[in-house]
């Protein structure tokens, strides 16, 4: 692919004006390099099946840390996981927080494990309630769980609050899937002021399994955080839709990156009337060329309205 032709979508937003020299259309060679990506998944290859999702989840951070950017990647304990054969094993100094959701305290466990063939760690987001012997969005009758916004509320809350403690500072936060949908708008509103994250750059990537149960409102009170005021999410009916979720994300990020099979139209209009830059993968995750692709992506968000550095001779 020429890097004039790098973006599959290209659009410009008030974040890539006043003044400065639109980023999206920039050299690649002169833009600023991510240092550090933490990666906020749903899904993980070989912890579940092989999916698209789940190898994205795995193969973008391991192309980023071969191409020698600092990873950090988290995912849910889900239940299906054997924690045995995956040799997973508890970090007691990063576990103990409870994280009141609704009122009611919920214990964070951190678990951490490691993909010898990656030379990749992950760690692991764990809790009695909503993950420890329960499946992901669905449980194995397929019926929905009908906590599944609440369990994206303490994931996100959960992965945020381990990095603060980690005293780590990620340059770019790709968050993805459904589960993962609350941390952006955490990041850049309850957490913006920490220094963890107060520069950080958000890319949001959908997919996974399709939610068809509504969010309650009950939901919307249970997403309210220090700092909010509930203004966040005014624009949404009192319950809301995968499509929603999806929506809230985008509306709390710089940067979509969508997989080969895309997402649907009514996401990609919403993200576009907000004039975020999308990238739509254009072939296998485990092609080379595509994840290039997308770190390059990454890059971008990550130089949008900073000085571009000088070429190198």
């Amino acid at each position: 692919m020429r890097k004039s032709d790098f973006f599959s979508i290209s659009l410009q937003s008030e974040n890539y004006t006043n003044g400065h020299t639109d980023p999206i259309n920039d050299s690649i060679d002169t833009m600023l390099k991510t240092r550090k990506v933490l990666f906020i998944t749903q899904e993980i290859t070989p912890y579940l099946p092989d999916t698209e999702m789940s190898l994205l989840g795995r193969k973008l951070p391991q192309f980023a840390q071969e191409r020698g950017r600092e990873i950090r990647t988290f995912m849910p304990k889900w239940g299906l996981i054997n924690e045995r054969r995956c040799q997973l094993h508890e970090v007691i100094r990063l576990s103990g927080m409870n994280l009141i959701i609704d009122d009611t305290d919920h214990l964070l466990i951190i678990k951490v494990a490691s993909i010898p063939a990656a030379r990749m760690q992950v760690y692991f987001i764990d809790n009695d309630d909503y993950f420890m012997r329960r499946l992901g969005a669905v449980d194995a009758s397929g019926k929905e769980y009908a906590d599944n916004g609440e369990r994206a509320i303490f994931y996100a809350r959960g992965v945020l609050e381990t990095v603060k403690k980690l005293r780590w500072v990620p340059d770019v936060i790709h968050c993805q899937g459904w589960v993962a949908s609350v941390a952006p708008l955490y990041i850049k509103t309850s957490f913006r002021d920490e220094p963890s994250f107060r520069d950080s750059r958000v890319v949001f990537t959908p997919g996974g399994h399709k939610l068809e149960l509504p969010l309650t409102d009950q939901f919307r009170n249970s997403l309210m955080f220090k700092g909010m005021t509930g203004k966040e999410v005014d624009e949404f009916g009192p319950t809301l839709t995968q499509t929603d979720l999806y929506r809230l994300a985008i509306k709390y990020s710089d940067g979509v990156l969508l997989p080969q099979s895309g997402c649907d139209d009514e996401v990609k209009a919403y993200a576009a009337k907000r004039g975020l830059p999308m990238l739509q993968c254009p072939g296998d995750i485990a092609d080379a060329d595509t994840l290039q692709d997308s770190m390059d992506f990454f890059d971008k968000i990550w130089s949008a309205g900073k000085e571009a550095p000088e070429p190198e001779d």
